[in-house]
């Protein structure tokens, strides 16, 4: 009984999110956005899905173990994919929303050179380890 109460709560949480991934994804303006909400709220209603799994299967410690992974495997690498993808799209020049506040990356990049700079190191020699 208890078992079943927690099933439907992990449930109807994960789908829940899962619902709000999907309206992020068509009501935000833009790509960063839209990735923003569709990794969070997606990951985190995958994860709790796959854990009401695995209390449905409780008794066989090989699913526990394998629902397990499978969330530490969507928590770890949905973020960095979402990362590398944003990334990648700002430095092909997919255009942002005109509402966005700040641009982190405008003053560190060169778009002629397609060069990243870091904020506190200017000249890459004059920072390097003596050998």
């Amino acid at each position: 009984m208890m078992i079943d109460f927690f099933v439907a709560v992990f449930a109807l949480m994960g789908s829940f999110l899962m619902l709000l991934a999907s309206i992020g994804l068509n009501r935000m303006p833009d790509l960063l956005t839209r990735m923003h909400a569709t990794t969070k709220a997606g990951a985190l209603g995958v994860g709790l899905l796959v854990i009401a799994f695995a209390i449905v299967f409780w008794e066989d410690t090989s699913i526990i173990v394998r629902a397990g992974a499978v969330v530490v495997f969507i928590m770890v690498t949905a973020p960095i994919a979402a990362h590398v993808l944003a990334r990648t799209s700002y430095f092909v020049g997919v255009e942002v929303w005109e509402g966005t506040v700040k641009d982190a990356i405008k003053e560190q990049y060169d778009m002629d050179t397609h060069q990243l700079s870091s904020k506190n190191c200017t000249n890459t020699k004059e920072h390097s380890t003596p050998q």
